[in-house]
């Protein structure tokens, strides 16, 4: 089994309200320093596969359905990988 984590979060051009406004608050509360702030979410999956074709299908999944290409970015990354006897 191959856990992997798909991150999705606003492209840099886009503006994020939800950043915007959790960004006020923290000046709000006295962190200053707090410069810039990016909101996203990932999503876990775990595959019946070896890490190479788990990832492959999670960014089939990302490109398809969880990012939209216009306004988001994703990233795939393998977790865990504990493949070994699983069918490819």
């Amino acid at each position: 089994m191959t856990k992997v984590r798909v991150y999705v979060a606003y492209k840099a051009s886009i503006l994020d309200p939800q950043a915007q406004a959790i960004k006020a608050a923290t000046h709000k509360m006295g962190y200053q320093e707090v410069s810039d702030l990016n909101v996203g979410k990932f999503f876990d999956f775990d595959f019946d596969a070896e890490a190479e074709l788990a990832k492959e299908k999670a960014t089939e999944i990302a490109n398809e359905l969880l990012a939209n290409p216009n306004m988001e970015t994703y990233k795939v990354e393998i977790l865990t990988d504990q493949s070994e006897g699983v069918k490819k």
